[in-house]
C-alpha cells in the first residue's frame, strides 16, 4: 500500500480508496507520481477482475492538493512536473484494462473530476457534489482532461463548467451525463458491490474488446484500424475456447466459466 492510496480486495473486486479524508482526499504530488504503479499491480494481477476507485469518509477526491501547484522547479512553468505526473495517473487509469468503476460520495472536484472521469463508470448518491475549477485558481485544463469531459458531458457543459467553476449536483451531474448511476442514500456502495460482482462474472475478453474498441472510436481512429482491432478480437475469442464456454453454458443452462485472463 502506497500512503494515501489504499488497496483493499474481495474476491474478484479490488477496491482502491483515496485514504487522505482530512484533506477532502486531495491529491498531493507524491500521490499522482504513485497512482500508476499502484495500478500496474492491479492490472497484472489475474484474479483481480473488475476495480471501484473510491474516497475515504464523506468526500470522493476535492482534486489536487493546492499546496503543491506551485512547487515545481520550472519558475515559468511551476506545474509542469505536477501535470506531468497527473496525466501518468489519468492515462493509467483511463487505460486500466478491466472494468473501472467510480463509486463517489460528496467531494469530486478538479483532479476528483479527472479521475472519476478515467473510470468506465461512475456511481453516485445524493451526497455528490461535482465542479471542474481551474477558472478558480487560473489553471489552463490540459486537452486530455477536456476531451474526457467533452466526451461525457458535451461541448456546451463542458464550457459551462470549465468557465464559471460552479459546482453542480447529483441530480445535474446525471442529467448532464457526467455520473451513469444516482443510487438512493445509503444504497451506494451495496449497489457498486453488486454491480461489480456481476461484471466479475462476465467475459473478461469481450469487455476487454468493448474497452479497447469504445476508446478508438472516440479517439477518432479511422475505420478500417478499428475494423482490424476487432478482428484481433474475433479471432482470439475463438482460439481462446470463450465463446465456446458461452454457447456451452447458455446451452446447458449453467452460468458460464469463461477462461480468458488476458
Amino acid at each position: 500500500m502506497t500512503e494515501h492510496l489504499r488497496v483493499t480486495r474481495d474476491g474478484a473486486v479490488a477496491v482502491l480508496t483515496i485514504d487522505r479524508p482530512d484533506k477532502r482526499n486531495a491529491m498531493t504530488a507524491a500521490m499522482w507520481a504513485a497512482l500508476p504503479g499502484v495500478l500496474a499491480g492491479l492490472a497484472g494481477d489475474p484474479d483481480v477482475r473488475v476495480l471501484v476507485v473510491t474516497g475515504a469518509g464523506p468526500s470522493f477526491c476535492a482534486g489536487a492538493d493546492i499546496a503543491d501547484l506551485l512547487g515545481g522547479p520550472d519558475a515559468e512553468d511551476p506545474m509542469a512536473r505536477l501535470r506531468r505526473d497527473n496525466l501518468a495517473a489519468q492515462a493509467a487509469l483511463r487505460d486500466f484494462p478491466k472494468p473501472t468503476i467510480a463509486m463517489v460520495r460528496g467531494h469530486c472536484i478538479g483532479g476528483g473530476v479527472e479521475l472519476a472521469t478515467c473510470c468506465d463508470l461512475r456511481f453516485t448518491d445524493p451526497t455528490g457534489v461535482f465542479g471542474v475549477t481551474p477558472a478558480k485558481v487560473g489553471i489552463v485544463f490540459t486537452p486530455t482532461s477536456t476531451r474526457q469531459l467533452v466526451q461525457l458531458v458535451g461541448p456546451a457543459t463542458a464550457r459551462y463548467l470549465l468557465y464559471s467553476g460552479e459546482l453542480v449536483d447529483a441530480e445535474t451531474a446525471l442529467r448532464t451525463g457526467l455520473v451513469d448511476r444516482l443510487l438512493p442514500a445509503g444504497d451506494l456502495a451495496g449497489e457498486v458491490r453488486r454491480f461489480a460482482e456481476v461484471l466479475a462474472t462476465r467475459s473478461a475478453l469481450t469487455q476487454r474488446a468493448a474497452k479497447e474498441i469504445t476508446a478508438a472510436l472516440a479517439a477518432g481512429t479511422p475505420g478500417d484500424d478499428v475494423e482490424e482491432l476487432a478482428g484481433r478480437w474475433y479471432r482470439e475469442t475463438a482460439a481462446a475456447g470463450e465463446l465456446a464456454e458461452g454457447v456451452a453454458a447458455f446451452t446447458e443452462r449453467r452460468a458460464p466459466r469463461f477462461p480468458w485472463r488476458g
